[in-house]
């Protein structure tokens, strides 16, 4: 199939785009839909009532947003609410599918998977996160295998998490530069940025501030309020400062001027968006060496890559900052976290899947 492609993308149903809950999900939904129709594709996004994505146009639709899969345990059961907002998008998509090339699913949920077979349209699957639940893993796996090249991760890490690993095809993911300012001469503050859950580990960010006395900023929505005022309790004479949660403009203005970016997951995080978007600023990153993230920080270069869960390692990490080159930052998001190269690799995904489709109907 030729160039270009009439695309459907179907945003997460466990937020509104725009307010930030939707975490890195947001962020790559509206950077892949900027660079595939800069590039001439035609692109639909649907998304929960509400959604806001300027400057392109959203299909707004109603219903009872998703329980985050983040809230629950490796046995749980899958379960929608009654009016939900993931059937409703997904039978719009049923309704139009054939005025599209392809639909790209951008939830981590079980419905979209298991309705792959049932669609006359292909379906193409970015999962955004690690193994979680075993009934995840299970139907990933089954479209994985009957439907190859459909399912798409971010890191070799992530895929590492799934028996199927070798039938994932890695994306990463890409920041648009342009907006991000090179910055060489930071404060002295340190940067936490992300949803403020437990399976972010705020608290050792927070710690590691207390001990070397270097103030931290912290961006992002509170999800979780009560784990937010334990963390302050527990650390009481740490140097923090909550910033809110700020729009991509903003956010780079206030983390451009960081002497470091902590990443500090107590999960296997796919990715993690804030740490290039750290990078295309020039702030090194000190992180967590668990899942994404060690395919992105260049230790000893880019920033440093640290034992998972010691608030020790941090502290030493932060005491060697003046080690890294903050241009070799930038230097690493322009080679690798493109637009551009996003979109290649995209662009190439699409491809091989339109190109299995047209063969499967040519054999029928």
């Amino acid at each position: 199939m030729q160039l270009p492609y009439k695309l459907l993308f179907i945003s997460t149903p466990v937020s509104v785009i725009g307010t930030g809950l939707g975490g890195g999900v947001e962020l790559a939904l509206f950077n892949i839909t900027q660079e595939m129709t800069r590039r001439g594709h035609q692109v639909e996004v649907v998304a929960p009532q509400g959604s806001v994505m300027q400057p392109f146009t959203v299909k707004e639709i109603a219903g009872e947003l998703q329980i985050p899969v983040q809230n629950q345990t490796r046995n749980s059961p899958i379960t929608m609410p009654k009016n939900s907002v993931l059937a409703n998008m997904w039978e719009y998509a049923r309704q139009v599918q054939t005025q599209y090339d392809l639909i790209v699913n951008f939830s981590y949920d079980w419905l979209p998977l298991y309705l792959t077979s049932f669609f006359n349209t292909p379906i193409a699957h970015r999962i955004s996160m690690s193994s979680w639940t075993d009934a995840m893993d299970n139907i990933i796996e089954q479209v994985a295998i009957r439907f190859p090249d459909t399912i798409a991760v971010c890191t070799q890490a992530q895929a590492a998490t799934f028996k199927f690993e070798q039938q994932c095809t890695c994306l990463l993911n890409g920041v648009d530069l342009s907006i991000y300012q090179f910055c060489n001469q930071p404060s002295n503050n340190l940067a936490w940025v992300g949803r403020i859950s437990p399976e972010k580990g705020i608290e050792d960010a927070v710690a590691a501030a207390q001990i070397t006395g270097i103030p931290l900023k912290i961006f992002g929505v509170k999800q979780d309020e009560n784990y937010w005022q334990k963390t302050c309790q527990d650390y009481p004479d740490a140097p923090i400062e909550y910033m809110g949660f700020l729009s991509t403009v903003e956010l780079q203005k206030e983390l451009g001027q960081c002497l470091a970016l902590l990443v500090t997951p107590h999960c296997v995080e796919a990715f993690g968006n804030v740490a290039i978007e750290a990078l295309a600023c020039g702030v090194p990153l000190i992180a967590y060496s668990r899942g994404g993230l060690t395919e992105i920080v260049q230790d000893r270069k880019t920033g440093f890559l640290v034992e998972p869960d010691s608030v020790q390692g941090l502290v030493t990490a932060i005491q060697r900052l003046d080690q890294i080159d903050r241009y070799a930052c930038r230097q690493q998001a322009e080679a690798t976290y493109s637009l551009e190269a996003l979109g290649d690799r995209v662009e190439q995904w699409l491809q091989n899947i339109l190109n299995n489709s047209t063969q499967k109907k040519s054999i029928l």
